[in-house]
């Protein structure tokens, strides 16, 4: 039997039929794995963005409250917004400080943890604990917020 000419066209339609469905095969792969790339690379992004955020609020109530006068009160929470939050596209910060030592170098701070009488002497230094959480949409379901909290002990 001899090989005619539309018989080589007909086996060229079916490889190359094949060829084509091999590389949609692969395009539909790569574009569903980029997809997954890009959805882990934000939610690692923001989880960073929200540790980032602890920290520097953190640092800022370290601040806040080695300037402020504790013979009136107290510096006892920082809270602040970054961003629109209720939109997914934003961060909610809130801080809470906890103060803890003797009565003459705590001053009138109301609601203060104090350490046993017996650790407490004159030359006790300051020490507060501070709170620091961080809230984010999850970007897949807008409804569900993640917490990212940090916890700190400083001498002051």
């Amino acid at each position: 039997m001899k090989y005619t000419k539309t018989m080589r066209n007909g086996f060229s339609m079916i490889t190359a039929i094949f060829v084509i469905v091999i590389m949609a095969t692969v395009a539909a792969f790569v574009m569903n794995l980029s997809g997954k790339i890009v959805k882990s690379t934000t939610v690692q992004y923001q989880r960073e963005q929200a540790n980032l955020y602890a920290k520097s609020y953190t640092e800022y109530a370290v601040m806040a409250v080695t300037a402020h006068d504790r013979s009136a009160n107290c510096v006892e929470s920082i809270n602040g917004t970054i961003g629109l939050p209720t939109d997914g596209n934003g961060y909610r910060i809130r801080t809470r400080v906890a103060y803890i030592g003797p009565t003459s170098v705590i001053g009138n701070c109301a609601g203060t943890r104090q350490l046993s009488n017996n650790v407490n002497t004159a030359s006790t230094p300051l020490t507060i604990i501070i709170d620091a959480y961080v809230d984010y949409k999850d970007p897949d379901n807008t409804s569900q917020w993640l917490t990212v909290h940090r916890r700190t002990v400083q001498k002051i």
